[in-house]
């Protein structure tokens, strides 16, 4: 699939919650039919990011230190620290982290982030087509990133929020699609 008018997501899946205070522990896993070496390139490096994350950064995220991280939508940059960058395996910075496994030729990816409970539904729809635009970038069939009021306006997204929000028990958040036509 090459044309974004006929990206379309599959079922929500591949993804569980841990519970615990205000923020709670997304939890996605995706296989990528990559190297662990190709999906931690396009991790690490800003230009690959900026071409399917939902975020941007001021320098490579594959060296322990600390980048200016900005997320879509978002008008402030964050100083955020990278605690451990042991390429290709884990990558951690922030409430985020990132596990990548050899897996049947390509990679088993899994990120952990940490999310205000209220909008752990949002965030599980946003990273998985997040994954599905990498999953394409890295095929050489790039579709587009997708992210922030962007995203949240594509019935796609929509449907993951809903199926994401029942199979973790909860009410999916109100959202405001003039919100997302501002943002």
């Amino acid at each position: 699939m090459t044309d974004r008018e006929e990206y379309t997501p599959g079922p929500a899946s591949g993804a569980q919650i841990r519970k615990g205070g205000e923020k709670w522990t997304l939890i996605l896993v995706r296989e990528l039919r990559h190297s662990p070496e190709k999906v931690w390139q396009a991790l690490t490096d800003p230009a690959h990011l900026r071409e399917w994350a939902p975020f941007e950064v001021d320098g490579n995220l594959g060296t322990v230190g600390t980048v200016k991280l900005t997320w879509v939508g978002t008008p402030t940059p964050q100083e955020t620290r990278v605690t451990r960058a042991d390429a290709p395996k884990v990558l951690e910075y922030s409430d985020t982290r990132w596990e990548l496994e050899a897996f049947g030729g390509g990679t088993r990816l899994t990120l952990w982030h940490n999310i205000d409970r209220r909008f752990i539904s949002w965030g599980a729809a946003g990273w998985h087509i997040s994954f599905d635009v990498l999953d394409n970038l890295l095929s050489g069939t790039p579709i587009g990133r997708m992210v922030g009021g962007e995203a949240m306006k594509f019935a796609g997204w929509q449907r993951l929020n809903a199926e994401y929000a029942k199979q973790f028990g909860m009410e999916p958040p109100k959202w405001s699609p003039q919100a997302a036509r501002n943002s």
